[in-house]
């Protein structure tokens, strides 16, 4: 797969997430396998990644009020990095 189609994997794996059709641990196996996306952008975006998959991976350990972090908000950056490594794809 070419890095945008891997990108174009991950935003669909990423939406079925956000409607609770994928869980966070699939979601996040998925955005792992990122083989060709990830060299193909700054070193900084998969540093980044990584971060957020640990704290979903965390979060969903966890009821929303014991967590020191909301799911929701790692959704909302996780969209942030989507659209921002598609801005960064030639």
């Amino acid at each position: 797969m070419s890095p945008s189609q891997q990108l174009d994997h991950l935003h669909a794996c990423f939406e079925e997430f956000r409607q609770h059709r994928m869980s966070p641990h699939d979601f996040s196996r998925e955005a792992r396998q990122l083989d060709t996306l990830l060299p193909a952008l700054p070193p900084a975006f998969s540093e980044v990644l990584g971060q957020l998959l640990d704290r979903l991976e965390s979060s969903a350990l966890f009821t929303e009020e014991s967590c020191s972090f909301s799911q929701q908000g790692l959704i909302d950056h996780l969209q942030v990095w989507i659209d921002k490594a598609r801005s960064r794809l030639p």
